[in-house]
């Protein structure tokens, strides 16, 4: 030992020239933490290469996926949200929607857009989590509702894509009255045979799930989202039992009869086409 001895007290290395990675380059996956490229990762659906988690994404990236050449006409994006009941919690709901607005660049927790998938016209009402936790309020209710009103008058096949926390609590009744308004609705869809999917993503809860997210013609999901009423934690503390491993799990929920299929993200765009053809005949 004492081979080497320090001649100089205090050096320091310089980081003037460290160059700083741009963001927004890479894809860390949260399930198995391997790193893609963002463009690796967004042509694959925004589906992780290594181990297939799906991740959480909103409309502008379902659209992207889904339409053909990302070509759409959105659909009643002039609707904003109201603050019928004067709501305050943690801070006066009309500032909460302000807030939410500048931050996502959304009017709300849905857009909606017609266009085509593999050449068939089809209309999309797709969900955004980050608005509010996705919540559906009475924005979302109308939005669905005229979509359909557009379906009726032209034929068109509708799919509703869901990520929701449930309805908005903020809003009270008038939230919970759009579970009856849009299953009211769809009801005439039936009527008129305008198929209707329903795609259930990660998450999917609440008066979503009680609601239009489980009224499809057929009900598909993404792999490994969580879709239920309640959350676990709530069951469990109701019932007083510990509850089955992968409970409200797609695949669970697969299982126990409440969907038809999950599909990857991946193969959505192909098997929608393909059940669009199988239900007009």
């Amino acid at each position: 030992m004492g081979w080497f001895k320090r001649i100089k007290e205090g050096i320091t290395t310089s980081t003037k020239e460290k160059k700083e990675t741009p963001e927004g380059l890479w894809y860390k996956c949260p399930s198995c933490k391997k790193i893609h490229t963002a463009d690796e990762h967004s042509k694959n659906s925004y589906v992780c290469i290594t181990c297939n988690h799906h991740q959480r994404i909103g409309s502008a990236e379902y659209f992207e996926v889904l339409f053909d050449n990302n070509q759409f006409t959105e659909l009643h994006e002039g609707l904003i949200g109201g603050d019928p009941l004067n709501f305050v919690d943690t801070k006066p709901y009309e500032d909460r929607l302000v807030d939410s607005v500048k931050k996502t660049g959304l009017k709300d927790a849905l857009r909606a857009a017609y266009g085509k998938v593999n050449e068939q016209d089809l209309v999309i009402c797709c969900m955004d989590f980050s608005f509010i936790g996705g919540s559906m309020g009475a924005v979302v209710g109308e939005k669905i509702s005229r979509s359909i009103d557009f379906c009726l008058k032209t034929k068109t096949p509708l799919l509703i894509i869901s990520k929701s926390g449930g309805a908005r609590m903020m809003e009270a009744a008038y939230s919970l009255m759009q579970m009856a308004k849009t299953s009211a609705k769809l009801s005439l869809m039936a009527k008129e045979r305008i198929p209707y999917i329903s795609l259930l993503t990660d998450p999917t809860t609440g008066g979503v799930t009680a609601s239009y997210a489980m009224l499809g013609d057929m009900n598909i999901a993404e792999p490994g989202s969580l879709i239920g009423f309640a959350g676990p934690r709530v069951v469990k503390e109701t019932i007083g039992k510990d509850l089955p491993k992968g409970f409200q799990t797609a695949e669970f929920v697969l299982e126990h009869g409440f969907l038809d299929k999950i599909v990857k993200r991946t193969e959505m765009k192909e098997k929608l086409a393909q059940v669009l053809k199988l239900l007009k005949n």
